[in-house]
Parts: structure tokens; C-alpha cells; sequence
């Protein structure tokens, strides 16, 4: 896939999933993008917004169509700054391409959402799944996997010459 630069690669790629009813799971991606929000692992509810152009270093995610509900699609990325520093999270905000951005991606029909681990008798009310769910979208600690973080990638120390401003410095 590629993506035209002044693009939001997460919305392309959402849109793509529900206009088309088909799965898609991004396996890398090539580019630069501006300007970044990203949520990161370490420091839960840290949101930071790096300002500037960053080369993509890794992308990965997959997005769902509906009904799946929205905490089933997400990306992370990795991204080098003009100076050489590394950052990555995952991608909570919009994700704009400053050039073409070129995604290897896997997509793929019948697209099924479940909720592991399945009832050993089978047997499961709709209004105890209904429950669940509902459960589960409350908190947003929860992740896809339970029990496992919701990205294990993200384990990296930031470096701290890393600028995370929210405005007034220029960018690299």
C-alpha cells in the first residue's frame, strides 16, 4: 500500500479495512511522517507529541473492520529523529505521512474478532458476553491478549536528550 504524503496512515488504513470488509495486518512500513502522538509503554497514561519529521524505522498493527470494536485496531511505530535518537509507542493520535509512506501488509477476507478463552461447555448467554464486553471497553488497561502488555515491543529506555515538546522549541 502506499500512502500519499499529507495522508493520516491510520485513518487510510482504517478506511480501507471497512470500506473493503477485509482484515489487514501491517507487517512494515517505509517513509517519514510529522508531527507524532504516541503513548508510551513505560509511564502508563504517558502521552507525548514529537514535533517534526521522523523516519520510520518499524510499523506494525492490524485493523479490524466493524463489528469489531475499535481497541481491536491500533499501530506501533518506531521512528528515528534527525539527530538520531529512537522513539516508539503506540499511536494514539493522527499519524501523517510528510512524504510517501509504503506499508508491506497482509489483508485478508472473513475477518473474525474473538474472545479467548472460549466456554469449555460451549455454552455462553449472549447477555453474559454482552457483559463482558462491555467490562473490557471500560477499562482501558485492559489489552486485546489478557494478560499479556499490550505491546511487547515497546520495552525500550527513551534516550533523554528526546525532545517531547508540547510547542515553543523548534523541532530537530
Amino acid at each position: 500500500m502506499e500512502i500519499a504524503s499529507g495522508c493520516d496512515i491510520m485513518e487510510s488504513v482504517s478506511t480501507f479495512a471497512r470500506r473493503r470488509q477485509r482484515g489487514v495486518c501491517i507487517l512494515s512500513g517505509t517513509g517519514t511522517v510529522t508531527n507524532v502522538t504516541l503513548k508510551q509503554p513505560a509511564s502508563p497514561g504517558a502521552v507525548v507529541t514529537l514535533h517534526g519529521r521522523f523516519e520510520i524505522l518499524s510499523l506494525s498493527g492490524s485493523f479490524l473492520p466493524p463489528p469489531a470494536p475499535p481497541a481491536a485496531s491500533g499501530l506501533t511505530i518506531y521512528l528515528a529523529g534527525g539527530q538520531g535518537q529512537v522513539v516508539g509507542g503506540s499511536v494514539v493520535g493522527p499519524l501523517l505521512a510528510s512524504g510517501p509512506v509504503v506499508i508491506m501488509a497482509a489483508s485478508f477476507g472473513n475477518a473474525a474478532y474473538e474472545r479467548l478463552p472460549l466456554e469449555e461447555d460451549g455454552v455462553n448467554s449472549i447477555g453474559q458476553q454482552n457483559q463482558q464486553q462491555h467490562q473490557l471497553m471500560q477499562d482501558p488497561n485492559t489489552s486485546l491478549f489478557q494478560g499479556l502488555p499490550q505491546n511487547l515491543l515497546n520495552s525500550v529506555q527513551l534516550p533523554s536528550e528526546a525532545y517531547w515538546g508540547t510547542g515553543g522549541r523548534p523541532p530537530y
